[in-house]
C-alpha cells in the first residue's frame, strides 16, 4: 500500500525540534559490563556502560581495491583532531544491515526506470540475509513509500515495481502536462524531490533503527522543488548514522547541452556519508558492476568503536577522521557526527 509523507509537518518548525530529539548517532549507556579480557569485538554485540561512537568503514588501495585483513593497532581515530583509544573492533561486520532503496521516478528517468527495477531487485536477492531489512521509496512530485520494512525480497520487488513516471503536471503556470515533460519550464517546478525523500529516508525511517544502515539512491542528482536543501539531507543522513550511495544514473541527453549538474552535490552527499557515487550512464551491465561493488563494500566493512573523550552531548556536529599507517590506504567513512543522546 501506498504511502505519502506528510509534506505539511516539514513546513513546522518545531520539526527540527523532533528531529534533533529523535536521532542517535551514540548508542544508549547500559548497564551490564562485559567480561574480563573480552576487547575485540562488535559494537553492535557488545553492552558498555558508557556511550560509544561506532564507525563502519572500507579500507580502499590507491585503485580502489578493498584492503581485508587489517587489525585495531592499523587504524588511529581522532575526533576533532584529538586522539581517540579504539576500545572495540572487528575486521569484518556481520552485524545486521537496515538498507533504504530510493529510486527516482521523475521524468528525466523514463528510459531507465525499468532497468532501474530490475538490477535493483537482483541486488536485493543478493544482499539480503535473514535478519537484514529493507525498504523502498519513490520519488517525483511527491515522496512515496512503496514498502515499508521487510525482510521479504518478494515484497521489496513488488515495491520497485510499483514506481512508475509520475511528473504531476508540473508547477509552471498551472498548466497540466509542462512542468513535468522534457521541455524547460520557468520558476521552480515542484518535480523531484530528492533532497526531501534523502530527509524522510533519514529522519523517518532509519533514525530509529540501530547497527548497520544504508540508503542506495537511483538517481540523475537533479532536485526540484524539495523543501528541503542538500544540507538538510546531509544532516538528516549524518544523524540517523546511514552510508549514503548514489547510482548515477543520468540520461544526459535528456538534459541537452549544459543543462545538467546533479553530480556535484550527490558527491557532496554520499562523501560526508561514507559513501560515494558510481557513474552509470544509462548502461545496464555498468548499473549491474556498482550495485556488486556496493554489495562487496557493505560486506567488507571495519567496525571500529571509541568513547570520545569529549563526553558533552550538546547536540553538536563533531569531525571524526580515521588514519592508517599506510600511506598508500584511503578510508572510506563518514567525516563525523552529531553528539545527540540516544533516545531511552
Amino acid at each position: 500500500m501506498f504511502k505519502s509523507f506528510p509534506y505539511k509537518a516539514l513546513k513546522l518548525p518545531s520539526i527540527f525540534v523532533v528531529m534533533a530529539l529523535a536521532c542517535a548517532p551514540l548508542l544508549p549507556a547500559q548497564q551490564d559490563r562485559p567480561p574480563e579480557g573480552e576487547q575485540d569485538q562488535s559494537v553492535g554485540t557488545l553492552k558498555v556502560n558508557v556511550n560509544v561512537v561506532q564507525l563502519f568503514f572500507n579500507v580502499k588501495d590507491k585503485r580502489g581495491g578493498l584492503i581485508p585483513g587489517l587489525s585495531k593497532d592499523d587504524f588511529e581515530v581522532f575526533e576533532d583532531g584529538t586522539p581517540q583509544t579504539i576500545k572495540y573492533f572487528t575486521a569484518e561486520s556481520n552485524l545486521p544491515l537496515t538498507l533504504g532503496i530510493l529510486i527516482d521516478s521523475s521524468g528525466s528517468q523514463q528510459r531507465v526506470l525499468d532497468m532501474e527495477k530490475e538490477v535493483g531487485g537482483q541486488f536485493l536477492n543478493e544482499i539480503l540475509r535473514s535478519k537484514d531489512l529493507a525498504f523502498v521509496i519513490s520519488f517525483d512530485v511527491n515522496v512515496e513509500l512503496l514498502q515499508d520494512f521487510t525482510n521479504s525480497t518478494r515484497d521489496l520487488r513488488v515495491a520497485l515495481n510499483r514506481a512508475r513516471i509520475n511528473t504531476g503536471g508540473g508547477s509552471c503556470g498551472g498548466v497540466p502536462g509542462i512542468g513535468g515533460g522534457p521541455v524547460p519550464c520557468s520558476g521552480t517546478p515542484k518535480g523531484t524531490l530528492l533532497y526531501d525523500g534523502v530527509y524522510l529516508a533519514g529522519h523517518d525511517e532509519l533514525a530509529n533503527q540501530v547497527g548497520r544502515k544504508a540508503m542506495i539512491i537511483l538517481t540523475d542528482g537533479e532536485d526540484q522543488g524539495s523543501q528541503l536543501s542538500i544540507r538538510d539531507a546531509i544532516e538528516a543522513a549524518q544523524k540517523a548514522d546511514s552510508i549514503v550511495y548514489v547510482l548515477l544514473i543520468a540520461d544526459r541527453g535528456f538534459y541537452g547541452l549544459g543543462g545538467y549538474s546533479g553530480d556535484s552535490a550527490m558527491k557532496k552527499l554520499a562523501g560526508e556519508t561514507g559513501g560515494r557515487v558510481i557513474q552509470v550512464g544509462n548502461k545496464y551491465e555498468k548499473l549491474k558492476q556498482a550495485f556488486d561493488q556496493i554489495a562487496q563494500e557493505l560486506r567488507s566493512q571495519y567496525n571500529v568503536g571509541y568513547t570520545p573523550t569529549n563526553s558533552k552531548l550538546d547536540g553538536s556536529f563533531r569531525r571524526v577522521e580515521i588514519r592508517t599507517k599506510n600511506k598508500d590506504f584511503r578510508i572510506q567513512a563518514r567525516n563525523g557526527y552529531y553528539a545527540i543522546a540516544a533516545r531511552r
